[in-house]
């Protein structure tokens, strides 16, 4: 975890052979609420990017880095005070030496964030 004691990871279900569902509480006292933006904190997109890379990397099991984004959609500010709970749904496919991910980041009924990922698997 790049951001220490940013997020837990509450489940992850596997729905099929692609499709995975993770629910996560955010920690709506993480320093990087106190400087985005006091007193009324949001969530950064990149630490959103973040967590849908971790999430990957312990689905498939390989360190990744990203090579690729496309059709990044920022719907609703995440408000960990508000909405620390979010549920991120992925579809997980992997082509020879890269890994796609499709998202989509939901709190309740508000799609909060949809972004398809291309990473490169890091053989070590």
């Amino acid at each position: 975890m790049l951001l220490k004691d940013f997020y837990q990871i509450q489940i992850i279900d596997k729905i099929s052979d692609t499709k995975y569902v993770a629910q996560i509480l955010l920690n709506e006292n993480h320093d990087v609420f106190k400087g985005h933006f006091p007193g009324n904190p949001v969530t950064p997109g990149v630490c959103m990017m973040q967590i849908i890379k971790e999430l990957s990397q312990n689905i498939t099991g390989f360190s990744l880095q990203l090579k690729s984004s496309s059709n990044v959609k920022f719907m609703a500010l995440i408000n960990p005070e508000v909405t620390p709970e979010l549920k991120l749904e992925l579809e997980i496919t992997s082509i020879e030496d890269d890994v796609k991910v499709k998202n989509a980041t939901s709190f309740g009924e508000t799609v909060a964030l949809k972004l398809s990922n291309t990473y490169k698997k890091i053989i070590k």
